[in-house]
């Protein structure tokens, strides 16, 4: 077969096949246009998905007629001053977009520059069919109708109209985000879901594009490394999503899926956010166009870094400090919220008493400000509960704790009550701590042995305490990491575990390194490891079951992850083996030593799930509740 040039239209369909996959792509290309061009304000209109018709107006610098027929031929553009295309500081600079969307749609352009007439052209697939004056304000207006509708075979692969509009929408979006300057509206089958104004702050434009509680929930991200910047906004790890479709990332303000950006962004949540739940971030990078390559993909959204370790590491630890600094900060839900799950529920009318008068002991009050109603009657309730325990180390009794330091759980019996009065006591050992030092307040009880309730100078908190001292442990355990290693508690007799044999091979590269997080074990024979000591502060575990969890860790987290990296995410499973369940009772003095703990911890206001380990309602909600406001 002799070789042969293909013909124009052919050439262009077959750029629009890498240009303009579908409806949301084209109009990619168009906003890019309408920003290069200097715009302050970007109106856009779809019907079905884009498909149909696309109209997008600008009030940039317009183009003169010989421009325009210049514009629709390929490879030509303005936004490449020299042949220098490493330097490129536009969007857009491949001179291809205008003629692919052109040879595959009904295009209608129309473009004016300040000071002189507006002008019109019209191509159909390729043709130029009309061409003459045109009546609009200085700027750009692109028209483009039926997409795609004389190839059917590119056609039949387009989704839904409700799939395109999703993907045009996203588009918009990204590139509203990443311009704050520019006002943008979006209109689709005449609806307006869009509408951002100008001359907004980073923040304030990332919530008006995502979610209002954003900006309530969220940290600012400003660092500089070099000539490297990155700001934007991150999420707290309690304020996450399912999917990862709110991650937003831009290099020299142009939108980017890149993986090892996304790679850095999951290493940076690794320990904080489970596996299937994603942070809702926005980043803006900067770096000198010199060291990023932005041709490496059609479409350019991806990008090629010159030093991508730099890159990562800058993104991994910038986040990691932001997170720090904002130590036990978590989610708090709005008021609305918080009051609809309270519910007032009527009660039974009370029997007349028996007598006139009720007598009812004075209450005592104990080291927690909790009431006391004296001794427990003979024949009523009383539950005894173990010693109580360190947060630290939840399995051990506290040293130098008294053995009259027990929960008591008593019931007295009321005349004429719906429900008994229970409450808790213990001997008092010390005066009630002053609830405005402490920004979580002091305890004041437990319910269904799982929740904390601490009251606080602005509100009621109530904490979960499994979650609250998971994430502590792991703390504790990253400690370790950085060389302040956790002690180890040998093993009377050395735990042989049998696992298959690239489990054993990936225990056995991480060993040294396990090591440093109280873990020793050695290997024993080709499908087994031998456990010679656990992490003390994890008590009394099954180390099958902790060895099992560690290698299926190291086996299943994604391969771009670093070993260190790895480590940590298997400290998050480690945590959770050795911290307070859910079911166990806390005395007051355990109550007040976790919370002041989780004050001075970083990360604490979330467990290692995602989930927040506490939640706040403030007075006014509770006083709302009372009718008081």
């Amino acid at each position: 077969m002799s070789i042969r040039r293909l013909p124009e239209t052919l050439v262009n369909r077959i750029a629009a096949g890498e240009v303009v996959e579908r409806p949301a792509a084209a109009l990619k290309e168009l906003i890019e246009n309408a920003i290069d061009a200097g715009s302050n304000r970007i109106s856009v209109r779809i019907s079905e998905g884009g498909i149909a018709h696309m109209e997008i107006e600008d009030d940039g610098c317009g183009m003169s007629p010989a421009d325009m027929a210049l514009a629709l031929e390929r490879h030509a553009t303005s936004k490449l001053p020299d042949d220098a295309i490493e330097d490129v500081a536009t969007l857009g600079f491949r001179g291809e977009a205008l003629p692919s969307i052109a040879s595959v749609a009904r295009m209608t352009l129309e473009s004016r520059v300040a000071g002189h007439d507006g002008w019109r052209r019209g191509v159909d697939n390729g043709a130029v069919v009309a061409e003459g004056p045109a009546g609009l304000a200085p700027g750009t207006r692109v028209r483009v109708d039926d997409l795609f509708a004389r190839i059917p075979a590119r056609r039949k692969f387009l989704r839904s109209p409700r799939s395109e509009y999703a993907a045009c929408l996203d588009v918009v979006r990204r590139l509203a985000m990443a311009r704050p300057d520019i006002a943008f509206t979006l209109e689709h089958d005449g609806r307006r879901v869009l509408d951002v104004q100008g001359d907004q702050d980073q923040l304030s434009r990332v919530a008006a594009l995502t979610h209002r509680d954003l900006a309530s929930n969220s940290i600012g991200v400003d660092l500089e490394r070099g000539d490297v910047y990155l700001g934007g906004v991150i999420s707290l790890p309690t304020y996450n999503r399912g999917v990862a479709d709110h991650q937003y990332l831009f290099v020299n303000g142009r939108p980017v899926k890149d993986k090892l950006l996304v790679g850095a962004l999951r290493a940076a949540y690794a320990d904080l956010l489970a596996r299937d739940r994603h942070p809702v971030v926005a980043l803006f990078l900067d770096v000198p166009p010199r060291d990023v390559d932005v041709n490496v993909h059609p479409a350019k959204t991806e990008v090629r870094f010159r030093d991508p370790q730099l890159i990562r590491g800058l993104i991994v630890g910038g986040l990691r400090r932001a997170l720090d600094e904002h130590g036990f900060r978590a989610v708090q839900r709005p008021a609305e919220a918080a009051l609809a799950a309270w519910q007032q529920e009527p009660m039974a009318p009370a029997p007349a008493p028996q007598s006139n008068f009720l007598f009812t002991p004075a209450p005592q009050y104990g080291a927690a400000g909790q009431a006391v109603f004296g001794a427990p009657a003979a024949g009523s309730h009383q539950s005894h509960v173990e010693p109580p325990y360190s947060p630290l180390s939840p399995h051990s009794p506290i040293s130098g704790e008294p053995d009259e330091a027990r929960v008591y759980d008593r019931v007295m019996p009321f005349a004429g009550a719906a429900a008994p009065l229970v409450g808790r006591a213990e001997p008092a050992t010390a005066m009630v701590p002053d609830s405005q030092r402490h920004p979580l307040g002091v305890a004041r009880g437990q319910i269904a042995n799982t929740y904390i309730v601490a009251e606080a100078e602005d509100g009621l908190v109530i904490v979960d305490q499994h979650a609250a001292h998971e994430r502590l442990v792991l703390e504790q355990l990253k400690r370790g990491m950085d060389g302040k290693g956790p002690a180890s508690q040998g093993l009377l007799l050395p735990e042989v575990v049998e696992l298959d044999e690239p489990a054993c091979d990936r225990l056995e590269a991480a060993s040294a390194h396990l090591q440093e997080l109280g873990v020793e074990l050695e290997r024993f024979g080709p499908t087994a490891v031998m456990v010679r000591a656990t992490p003390a502060m994890l008590g009394k575990v099954d180390c099958h079951k902790l060895v099992t969890d560690i290698a299926d860790d190291l086996a299943g987290y994604d391969a771009a992850l670093g070993l260190s990296e790895k480590l940590e995410l298997v400290a998050a499973t480690m945590a959770c083996h050795g911290s307070v369940r859910a079911g166990r009772t806390l005395s007051v003095m355990e109550m007040n030593a976790l919370l002041r703990q989780m004050e001075v911890t970083p990360h604490s206001g979330q467990c290692n799930h995602g989930r927040p380990t506490w939640v706040k309602l403030a007075m006014d909600d509770v006083e709302k509740l009372f009718g008081r406001k």
